[in-house]
């Protein structure tokens, strides 16, 4: 009966978390979705894809900040205080977006929006790392992962068919107005957090169930199995002592630079060279999420059969995804929207797999119950920064010199992250040999006993 409750439970807690971040992406894909609109609406006046790029940079660059904060802070607080606070301050400020004009309007409410935003990621892996077992680890956070990337698919879907009505219905012409996009998020995220408030728990302990145990090899050691408040310095130390660490942040600077510019960019690049219309670039772009949830679901259960060994998943992935991203460089699509999605949706797979493990099962894996938000929240700071570039830097590009050379510097950097997975595989396969070896010692002086 436990046992039963216990499953009850983690079913719960996984659908609350999956529907919760959805309605997180909700509120950050409406802005993608809404840029073309702005920008007909606006381009009269000066404002150009730089000046939304910028836009959207600077709200990276306070997600990037936020995820510092925001990591240590679910570490100390708890992932539902933090999960559900961020939630209702994305709603707050989705509503205020709708209501602002002006560059320096958009540009500090939807910072606010993306600071806030941040708490989300950390705090549901900080919950999930006290819900279920080591043994789920990679399967769990990839069925997590599926929440940004199947609500990223839904929100363009959804946003992007309001739009699409109200191009196709005079009457209904309220629905093609970008500021009716924001309005529409807040809506559906406001209903999402009342139900995830009354569904979701930060612990076991919380309806009297015991926690499963945390991965062994976290660089707490024993420690790593308990999720007490401890100060920074403490959680820190550890976390800068590990190669693992720094290898996995310089891979999810590159991975994140190509997942932010595609996640923002697409509708527009499919409007301007696959020549879609507006509404139908905003639903062609839910492909990418779509075909990175497939992926994303095959790697997880795939590192669990391999018992945790990630870098035999990661590193194949990075370097074919280099590959499909020089052939989007080279490959003309002008006015060829198959083939441009054919190609978008090569890089999507490649991409999301390898993203999808760095801060989800890689951070809790290496910093067990008492960190894992906290390496969450470090590694994908490390990629936003990065990820800084997707707005302003990749619009200027493709402004002044075209969406090719755009493609073709993201291969150029994902080449680091090929160097760097390379290394990970070597050190981790290292790693797990040693642990391996010296759990099956006792097994082999037992018959001597």
């Amino acid at each position: 009966m436990s046992n039963n409750r216990n499953r009850n439970w983690q079913l719960m807690t996984l659908a609350s978390l999956f529907l919760g971040y959805v309605g997180y992406y909700i509120c950050r894909s409406n802005l993608a979705v809404a840029t073309p609109l702005l920008l007909k609406e606006y381009g009269g006046i000066g404002i150009t894809k730089i000046q939304i790029g910028t836009v959207a940079s600077v709200g990276v660059m306070l997600y990037a900040i936020g995820k510092i904060f925001n990591g240590y802070l679910a570490d100390f607080l708890g992932g539902r205080l933090l999960f559900l606070t961020g939630m209702i301050c994305s709603i707050v400020f989705s509503i205020l977006f709708g209501l602002a004009s002006g560059l320096v309007a958009f540009i500090i409410v939807w910072a606010c929006n993306r600071y806030f935003q941040s708490m989300g990621w950390v705090a549901l892996v900080k919950t999930a790392s006290r819900w279920y077992p080591v043994k789920w680890h990679a399967t769990v956070m990839a069925v997590l992962s599926l929440s940004f990337l199947f609500g990223d698919a839904f929100a363009r879907l959804y946003l992007g068919g309001l739009i699409l009505l109200g191009e196709t219905y005079s009457s209904l012409d309220f629905l093609a107005n970008w500021r009716t996009v924001f309005f529409v998020a807040a809506g559906s995220l406001t209903l999402i957090t009342l139900f995830v408030f009354f569904t979701l728990k930060s612990s076991p302990n919380d309806v009297g169930l015991e926690e499963p145990e945390a991965n062994p090899t976290n660089v707490f050691g024993a420690e790593g199995n308990h999720a007490e408040r401890i100060s920074i310095k403490d959680v820190l130390k550890p976390l800068f002592a590990s190669p693992l660490f720094w290898l996995i942040c310089i891979m999810n600077f590159s991975l994140t630079l190509v997942r932010e510019t595609f996640n923002f960019w697409t509708p527009t690049f499919l409007n301007e060279v696959a020549k879609f219309d507006i509404g139908q670039a905003a639903i062609g772009s839910m492909l990418f999420p779509l075909v990175g949830g497939c992926s994303t679901l095959l790697a997880g259960i795939t590192s669990d059969r391999l018992r945790g060994r990630h870098g035999r998943v990661v590193l194949p992935s990075l370097i074919l995804l280099v590959i499909a991203l020089s052939l989007l460089a080279t490959i003309d699509v002008s006015g060829k929207p198959v083939l441009a999605l054919t190609l978008l949706s090569l890089v999507a797979f490649f991409l999301m797999a390898p993203y999808s493990f760095l801060s989800g099962v890689m951070a809790i894996d290496l910093g067990g119950k008492r960190g894992c938000s906290t390496v969450a929240g470090l590694v994908d700071s490390a990629g936003y920064l990065g990820a800084i570039l997707s707005g302003h830097t990749i619009g200027m590009i493709a402004q002044y010199y075209g969406w090719k050379m755009a493609f073709g510097g993201l291969a150029g950097i994902c080449c680091t992250a090929i160097i760097a997975g390379a290394v990970y595989w070597r050190i981790q396969e290292r790693d797990m040999n040693l642990a391996e070896a010296l759990s099956s010692e006792p097994e082999k002086e037992s018959p001597d006993a």
